[in-house]
């Protein structure tokens, strides 16, 4: 084995520092002081690897690979403000087999016959340095600068990749090496190891780093991990995600109340407000048209005449039913766009739904509805209380034509819900008396002759004791108080 020498005189205060404190454990290193440091008068350098017969064995050997560090590195790491004298970069000496250094390309054409080369004696080997840049060294996690090198080589002598290469880190390591030596069958090996084990987000920045140093080719299998394929979609591929989510989220079983928890969670988090406002109105609308189809095929009367009673009465049943199902999955997705603040279009749809409110109010007269889908009348004013809460709050600013149709197109719905008899009674009641709240508060930021017309719609909200109905009292008083005024520029 080489005899180790030490210049004992010398620190490593110029090195820089490590990012870790310890080798990676799949590949040997030297000990602590194995690198070391001379003077323009002495190197001195050891031989830190031993493999008898195969890798840094002189009796084997027929060229001494100088690996020499970058002087740059050497001034980048000093803190020391003060003149120094100069110094020789550190240098490591490996006894290696020119027929193993020839599977890198580099060192192919290194040794190739256009090379010339200094005749070796049989004491005195060929020597070829090779310099040890920034561009290796800032890459490589390990200890001590040389590292990475001495494992590539040894790696050109062995062949054996699956003992040094156990983590994502270890190929991260040796990649830039492999790709300054072209060191092909290491690279392939590195690349193909990298693609098949999963990464941390840290690991993954580093794989960003190494691609552009790759070929197209060679890093084709990751760039698809890592970067979206092309497409003519119009939505980005994080778009359509979000979407397929959604509808995971609203047709998962009634018991699946965590995938709904989870797929809000991943909505809240995502940081794009402009995705998710997109794929939120989009699910809104499929869920919108999908409730209008149903409500309006149960509410039509063509189909009522049409066939047999028993076959009339069944399809009745899952047209109601899907309806009922559909506006669940409506709502949900409200509750979404109001908990991200992007329900205005929403509103604006809402606004406009005149045949849907119709086909409602139709179903509502039927006493059929209550056996198929009973809480029809909740769920609808349910989602008209969230679109309308957020024109009141201000968190979606309805021009005054859509706050106007808003009240016009649902209040007739819920003087139907409220009208209904028989039901259900405390929590769902509170329900209609919010919403008339609601639709109070918005006839008050309408002109007066529009919240004249809409308030006289309103009286139905005092059928309980009229000390049960402060909200329709302020109403009519704050009309009045508008009303009673001078018009503007009269005397």
């Amino acid at each position: 084995m080489a005899t180790r020498k030490r210049n004992r005189s010398n620190s490593f205060s110029r090195f820089p520092s490590p990012s870790h404190d310890s080798p990676s454990p799949s590949l040997s290193t030297p000990d602590e002081e194995c690198f070391t440091k001379g003077t323009n008068n002495n190197h001195h350098h050891l031989s830190p690897d031993y493999i008898p017969g195969l890798f840094n064995d002189p009796s084997t050997s027929d060229l001494l690979l100088r690996l020499s560090l970058d002087p740059s590195l050497l001034a980048s790491g000093s803190d020391d403000p003060a003149p120094t004298p100069p110094i020789s970069p550190p240098i490591l000496d490996l006894h290696v087999a020119s027929s193993s250094l020839r599977r890198a390309r580099y060192f192919d054409a290194l040794l190739s016959d256009r090379w010339r080369q200094d005749e070796s004696s049989e004491k005195s080997p060929r020597v070829i340095t090779l310099i040890v840049g920034p561009s290796t060294t800032a890459t490589c996690r390990r200890r001590r600068p040389f590292d990475g090198h001495v494992a590539v080589i040894r790696l050109l002598h062995t062949l054996d990749f699956a003992s040094s290469v156990h983590s994502p880190t270890d190929a991260l390591d040796l990649l830039p090496i492999a790709s300054e030596l072209l060191f092909d069958d290491l690279i392939r090996y590195c690349l193909r190891f990298l693609d098949a084990v999963p990464w941390t987000e840290e690991e993954e920045k580093l794989v960003l780093a190494l691609v552009p140093m790759l070929q197209l080719h060679e890093s084709m299998d990751l760039l698809s991990r890592i970067f979206p394929a092309r497409s003519d979609s119009s939505k980005s591929p994080s778009e359509k995600m979000l979407g397929d989510l959604i509808n995971s989220a609203i047709h998962a079983p009634p018991n699946s109340a965590t995938v709904k928890t989870f797929v809000a969670k991943i909505l809240r988090d995502y940081p794009s407000i402009d995705s998710k406002t997109m794929v939120l109105d989009s699910s809104f609308l499929q869920s919108l048209d999908a409730v209008k189809e149903l409500m309006g095929k149960y509410a039509s009367p063509d189909f009522r005449v049409a066939g047999n009673n028993d076959e009339r009465e069944a399809m009745q049943r899952l047209h109601l039913h899907a309806a009922m199902t559909n506006i669940k999955h409506l709502y949900w997705i409200i509750e979404r766009m109001v908990e991200m603040r992007v329900a205005d279009n929403a509103v604006k749809e809402w606004s406009d739904q005149s045949g849907l409110s119709a086909d409602l109010l139709k179903t509502l007269k039927d006493d059929n509805f209550r056996n198929i889908a009973p809480g029809l009348p909740v769920f609808v004013t349910r989602c008209t209380l969230k679109l309308a809460g957020e024109v009141v709050s201000g968190h979606t600013l309805a021009p005054q034509q859509t706050r106007t149709k808003l009240v016009k197109v649902w209040l007739p719905v819920l003087n139907a819900c409220r009208d209904l008899a028989s039901l259900p009674g405390g929590s769902q009641r509170t329900v209609f008396h919010e919403l008339e709240e609601t639709f109070l508060q918005i006839i008050s930021t309408l002109p007066i002759a529009d919240a004249q017309e809409l308030l006289h719609q309103c009286l139905s909200f005092s059928t309980r004791n009229v000390d049960d109905c402060p909200h329709l009292v302020n109403a009519f008083k704050t009309w009045f108080r508008r009303a009673n005024r001078a018009p503007q520029g009269d005397p």
